[in-house]
């Protein structure tokens, strides 16, 4: 049986590992042709010097049963963009979903450290590698997607419009970089709605990245061992998650009622009907606000 994006062409940028590796493999499992992009590849690595890499991306996107094709990008480089997209327009002659995913930040950022503090050149490095790629991007990319009406714009952040609206967000630098992807589903809404696009912002949860897990000294099939030192944990949720999220979304045909909204992979759940990967649907968003956040014991009873 052919997927449900079975023929559509999807741009993950930013999808060496994390939530843009989780969005690709599940755009790939619903039958799509799924272009990846990071700076890590099995000859080199970023300054992140991780192991995870673009190629093992698109292999895992064409084991779960789409077409997944790894270009090593920077997307601060615009001519590497620009010849990303004149790549897949030659290949595919269109573009039908682009999730801007590019972060990069983790080894950047001080916690709760303020803006006079923090290490400058940190911060904006953070800043241009958390927004100034998705502006790149779309700059180049758009006049593809826009080709053929129905395309759709994943931006990818941390938190949704409401949480971050009203809840300072780690330190400037990332305060500012998160709101600013939010923003960017606003303004990206209004300039391609009128033209047949949506635009939405997206959010995981408590994300089990591969960073996550290591940081906590677990693995995905042990995570809950975490939960003795940090019992909040319990709401966490895969990065195959929101890649259910993304591409529910993408199969969407009235997706466009959504257009300039901010979503998160746990209030989507209920309304598209998916689950994560052990069949619950954590909401750690309306857990943070409801639970963590005023400091009440952990217990994700109703929450997953």
């Amino acid at each position: 049986m052919p997927g449900p994006l079975e023929g559509k062409v999807a741009l993950v940028a930013g999808a060496t590992r994390g939530a843009g590796r989780g969005i690709a493999v599940e755009l790939g499992a619903a039958g799509a042709t799924v272009y990846v992009t990071g700076r890590t590849t099995r000859e080199h690595r970023s300054e992140y010097d991780r192991p995870e890499t673009v190629e093992d991306t698109a292999d895992l996107v064409t084991e779960a049963g789409g077409h997944g094709i790894a270009v090593p990008t920077d997307h601060l480089d615009p001519a590497r963009v620009r010849a990303l997209v004149e790549r897949i327009d030659t290949e595919q002659g269109r573009l039908d979903v682009l999730v801007n995913d590019v972060w990069g930040g983790e080894k950047l950022f001080q916690w709760d450290t303020p803006v006079w503090e923090h290490d400058l050149d940190n911060g904006l490095r953070l800043l241009r590698l958390a927004v100034e790629t998705h502006a790149i991007t779309s700059h180049h990319a758009l006049p593809l997607l826009l080709r053929r009406p129905g395309g759709l714009v994943v931006e990818m952040t941390d938190g949704t419009a409401a949480y971050n609206r009203d809840t300072y967000r780690v330190n400037f630098f990332y305060d500012l970089a998160k709101a600013s992807v939010l923003r960017m589903a606003f303004a990206l809404a209004h300039e391609i709605g009128p033209r047949g696009a949506t635009a939405v912002a997206l959010t995981p949860g408590w994300m089990r990245s591969e960073m996550m897990l290591e940081a906590f000294g677990v693995r995905e099939d042990n995570w809950r061992d975490a939960l003795g030192n940090e019992p909040h944990f319990a709401i966490s949720e895969t990065p195959r998650y929101v890649g259910r999220a993304v591409a529910a979304l993408a199969a969407d045909p009235e997706v466009d009622r959504l257009n300039g909204q901010s979503f998160s992979s746990g209030g989507l759940a209920p309304v598209y009907g998916f689950t994560d990967l052990d069949g619950s649907r954590p909401d750690a968003w309306r857990y943070m606000v409801e639970v963590q956040d005023p400091g009440r014991p952990a217990d994700t009873t109703g929450y997953r």
